[in-house]
C-alpha cells in the first residue's frame, strides 16, 4: 500500500497546460518571475496598453481601508497595490508587500524606495498557502494577477481569509475569462501570438509569456472562483467583470 507522501509526489498540477508533479510547480513558477522581473514592468504596460493600472485602480477603489489600519499585499510583484494601500492607511498604517519570489520582492521594494513610500510598508518572502501570519492580523488583504500561479488555489484562499480582522475584506484580481460576445477569439489570437513575441522582443523568454497566457485559460472562471471563496470561509462573496471578462474582481469578507 502507497503511503500519503508517495501519493502527492505521484500527484500533479498543471503548470500553464502541462502536468507536472506538484511539488516542481512552485519551483518552475519561481523561475519565470525570476526570468522576468526585470522587464515586469515594461511588460506589463506593453500587454495590457497600459490598462492593468485602471483594473488596479478600480481594485483599490474599493478596499473601504481608513488611515492607521493595516493592510497585506500577496504576491504583490513590484507593488503598484502596495503603494496604494500604503497611501489609503497612511503614515499611522502598515502595509505589508510579500511574495514568494525573492526577486520580484526585491523589485517591489525598490520601486516603493522609488515613490516614497518607506515608512509604513514592511517586506516579506512568504507562501500564499501558507502565510507566516496571525489570525486576524489585517484590515484588507489583496493578492493581484498571482492566484493563477499558486500550486493549491484553496489554501491560498483559507489561508488568506484567516488572516483577516472581523469585517475584514480579501481583493482578488485576476485574468478571467471573457463574456462579452466575440470577445474570446479576438483574446485568444492576442494571447497566444502577440504576448509570446512581446516575450521573445523585449523580454527574451518566449516560454514564460507563453506560461503566463496558458495558466490564464487554466484559471477558474468567475463563478468557479466565487464558490471557492465561499468555501474558504468568506461572506457577502462577489465578483465585478472588468474590460468584459479579461479580468475579474472578486471580493469578500471575513464576518
Amino acid at each position: 500500500m502507497s503511503s500519503p507522501d508517495a501519493n502527492r509526489t505521484q500527484a500533479t498540477t498543471d503548470f500553464g497546460y502541462q502536468q507536472v508533479p506538484i511539488e516542481e510547480k512552485a519551483k518552475r513558477v519561481r523561475a519565470v518571475f525570476e526570468s522576468v522581473a526585470s522587464n515586469y514592468d515594461l511588460m506589463n504596460d506593453l500587454m495590457s496598453g497600459g490598462i492593468h493600472r485602471v483594473w488596479k485602480a478600480f481594485t483599490l477603489a474599493q478596499t473601504g481601508l481608513r488611515p492607521g489600519q493595516r493592510a497585506l499585499d500577496v504576491a504583490g510583484g513590484t507593488g503598484d497595490l502596495a503603494a496604494g494601500l500604503a497611501k489609503q492607511v497612511g503614515p499611522t498604517g502598515l502595509v505589508l508587500l510579500t511574495d514568494i519570489n525573492e526577486a520580484m520582492l526585491r523589485r517591489g521594494r525598490d520601486a516603493m524606495i522609488d515613490r516614497g513610500l518607506v515608512g509604513n510598508v514592511r517586506y516579506a518572502i512568504a507562501n500564499a498557502e501558507r502565510l507566516p501570519f496571525r489570525d486576524a492580523s489585517f484590515d484588507c488583504v489583496t493578492i493581484g494577477f498571482g492566484l493563477r500561479n499558486v500550486t493549491d488555489k484553496e489554501a491560498a484562499l483559507r489561508s488568506m481569509a484567516r488572516v483577516l480582522k472581523p469585517g475584514g475584506q480579501l481583493l482578488v484580481l485576476e485574468f478571467s475569462h471573457p463574456v462579452v460576445p466575440g470577445l474570446k477569439p479576438l483574446y485568444d489570437a492576442y494571447s497566444f501570438s502577440v504576448l509570446p513575441w512581446l516575450g521573445k522582443v523585449v523580454a527574451k523568454d518566449e516560454a514564460s509569456y507563453r506560461y503566463l497566457a496558458e495558466s490564464i485559460r487554466r484559471f477558474p472562471k468567475q463563478e468557479e472562483l466565487l464558490e471557492m471563496m465561499k468555501d474558504a470561509g468568506l461572506e457577502m462573496c462577489r465578483y465585478h467583470n472588468l474590460t468584459g471578462g479579461i479580468v475579474a474582481l472578486h471580493r469578500g469578507y471575513r464576518l
